[in-house]
């Protein structure tokens, strides 16, 4: 039986660990072509050397998604690699907790431009070509932060609402062209991103809350974006919501 993601084209976006990392992977095991991208080329480098081990082919793509001229460079350095471009997973992103009164307001800055900002940007280029071939699939990774806020992740949450009715919106633009779109909203996650709070009293609180769980892994994100990417053309799976099952909020 012939798998229909074999040979096609995807972008990773923060693909130098956690869920983009996993996605990676994932995708590449199914003969996805795969572009990898983030800052660190010393984790690129490495994630395609496993690749290609494998059997696989990978595009590492140097970039910092609070750049929104980055951003769009790795879908264009993508397309020229491999001719185009079919999938484009926006995962980069950071998560910055702390309270409003006296958050620091050039930490939220960049965290809305990474994850919103950059998310736009990445997708604002990928569009016209998978218009010309009527055919795109674009996963954004919310958060269940997406979907209801909590003391310490005002700003975090706004960005992630913003994922969310980004996609929403970006959906019906696209629909006749034959792209979808797919949002996915994670739960608590093992990653890095908590390693970013500055706020002691906050990264102390999450990391509490977290190891009072079995927390999500990146390969349950990057399993469950693989089935999304695989269905038939006239499915479009738009929104995923999903949370440890000891997590209750």
């Amino acid at each position: 039986m012939n798998d229909r993601l074999d040979g096609c084209v995807a972008l990773v976006t923060g693909a130098s660990s956690g869920i983009g990392e996993a996605t990676a992977l994932a995708l590449a095991a199914r003969g996805v072509r795969v572009a990898i991208a983030a800052r660190r080329r010393d984790r690129l480098d490495a994630l395609a050397a496993r690749i290609v081990t494998a059997g696989g082919e990978a595009l590492v793509a140097v970039a910092d998604f609070a750049d929104e001229t980055q951003a769009a460079r790795a879908v264009h350095e993508t397309e020229a690699r491999f001719g185009r471009l079919d999938i484009l997973v926006n995962n980069a992103g950071v998560m910055y907790l702390e309270p409003v009164e006296t958050a620091d307001l050039g930490r939220w800055r960049h965290m809305l431009e990474v994850n919103v900002l950059g998310l736009i940007a990445a997708t604002q280029a990928a569009l016209p070509g998978m218009r010309e071939r009527r055919n795109g699939h674009i996963v954004n990774i919310s958060s269940t932060a997406g979907r209801t806020g909590n003391p310490g992740g005002a700003a975090y949450s706004a960005t992630k609402f913003g994922v969310v009715g980004f996609s929403e919106a970006l959906r019906k633009e696209v629909y006749k062209d034959n792209i979808r779109v797919t949002v996915i909203e994670p739960g608590i996650v093992e990653t890095e991103l908590r390693e970013h709070i500055a706020h002691a009293p906050t990264q102390q609180a999450i990391n509490t809350w977290a190891e009072s769980m079995r927390q999500l892994k990146g390969e349950d994100i990057a399993n469950t974006i693989v089935f999304c990417v695989s269905q038939p053309d006239h499915v479009n799976i738009n929104e995923i919501l999903m949370r440890p099952t000891d997590q209750e909020r």
